[in-house]
């Protein structure tokens, strides 16, 4: 097996790893803002977050795949480390990126969903 190929396989395993924690991390701490947005509606909101989860594996994963490909030459473990760096940098910040947009999404629908809720009689 060559440096390459041990590049190759690593980043993969890097890079689904760390978009299924980063995944499953905005699944868990999420379902709590899409409730309130669905106004208490349990299953609408656990069903948008699973989609929201489906598409966030998709995007980030494929792009992993999709960046996989290199015409660097890796012939020692130092290539193989600056390598790795450069193409699992790419991912976090593509996963921070990615984060930072879902955040952006959820609190401009919970923002909307404040404006659209109707006060209840003698709560204040």
């Amino acid at each position: 097996m060559n440096y390459l190929t041990v590049t190759y396989s690593i980043y993969l395993v890097l890079s689904v790893l760390l978009t299924i924690w980063v995944g499953s991390t905005l699944f868990r701490h999420g379902r709590i803002f899409l409730i309130e947005i669905f106004h208490g509606s349990t299953e609408l909101a656990d069903a948008v977050n699973k989609l929201f989860l489906v598409g966030f594996y998709l995007v980030n994963i494929g792009f992993a795949v999709f960046a996989l490909k290199t015409s660097q030459q890796v012939s020692d473990t130092k290539e193989l480390i600056e390598l790795l760096s450069v193409k699992v940098g790419g991912i976090i910040l593509l996963l921070g990126g990615m984060h930072f947009f879902n955040l952006l999404i959820l609190f401009n629908l919970r923002k909307k969903a404040k404006q659209y809720r109707h006060p209840i009689p003698g709560a204040e």
